[in-house]
């Protein structure tokens, strides 16, 4: 579970509605079913009209991926991995991986050490996995378009709520006391469309377009290490290739792992 999308949501909807308990606003007013239908079903109906229907039966799965944490391997984690390989290619030959590739879960890893067990050259290699890399930031993006799009449409609709709540408030102009509650309840949707379009959807779009981002440094990673691989690089000069990828926290962290390797090896000699 992603914590941080649901920290964000809980804190926003307490900074609406501790902020209208504050100001002596009655959260019953919030409790608006023509503002619900034009904000909720309004976005509906845009979403329907801006996207195919293959894009919108994505949407559950997006979901997922928005309040999941993402799964990655730990990069420290990568490099030693693919380090181990090279050691064994140099010593071994290039089809000695074909006996660990199945020990691979992460299939990006393992398509990549099937395509160097298989023979194809590093241009091939790279044209593939750059390709792999490419179609898949494109599915990333379609993915937070959506949520970009609700972010730009649900403040518009909630002016719409408003003009359609303003109208129907003119026709108690005679009625003080109805008027005033027309007029309260036609900015409930102005509320709904502002707090969903600009707390929620907006930055739901941008979380996705992190997470991508970071899915894409870590197999651009791995892409320059079955480079390496598949060269028969010095095991050396891959880790150094690949740990440009880094960030200092993960650098500090694959030192450590090599130390504790390093003290292990010793204990067991």
């Amino acid at each position: 579970m992603d914590y941080a999308v649901i920290v964000g949501i809980i804190l926003g909807l307490f900074a609406v509605l501790g902020g209208m308990v504050a100001k002596g606003a009655s959260l019953g007013v919030l409790v608006n079913p023509a503002a619900i239908i034009i904000i909720f079903v309004g976005l509906i109906a845009t979403i329907a009209n801006a996207f195919t229907l293959k894009e919108i039966k994505r949407i559950p799965s997006i979901f997922r991926v928005l309040f999941t944490e993402q799964k990655f391997y730990d990069p420290a984690s990568i490099i030693q991995l693919l380090e181990n390989l090279s050691r064994q290619v140099r010593k071994e030959g290039l089809l000695s991986l074909e006996a660990n590739i199945e020990e691979i879960e992460d299939p990006f890893i393992k398509k990549g050490l099937e395509m160097i067990v298989d023979g194809v050259n590093e241009q091939f290699l790279s044209e593939y996995m750059e390709t792999e890399i490419e179609m898949m930031e494109e599915r990333h993006s379609s993915a937070a378009l959506i949520f970009s799009q609700a972010g730009t449409y649900a403040p518009s609709l909630g002016v719409l709520g408003a003009v359609v709540g303003l109208i129907g408030a003119l026709g108690n102009l005679d009625d003080t006391e109805k008027l005033g509650h027309s007029i309260a309840a036609a900015f409930v949707a102005t509320l709904f469309g502002i707090f969903t379009g600009y707390v929620l959807f907006h930055p739901f779009a941008n979380k996705l377009k992190r997470k991508s981002r970071e899915e894409v440094i870590i197999k651009n990673m791995i892409l320059e290490g079955l480079i390496q691989i598949l060269n028969g690089s010095n095991p050396m000069q891959l880790k150094q290739k690949m740990m440009a990828f880094l960030t200092p926290q993960d650098r500090k962290r694959l030192e450590k792992l090599e130390m504790e390797r390093d003290t292990q090896a010793n204990e067991e000699e």
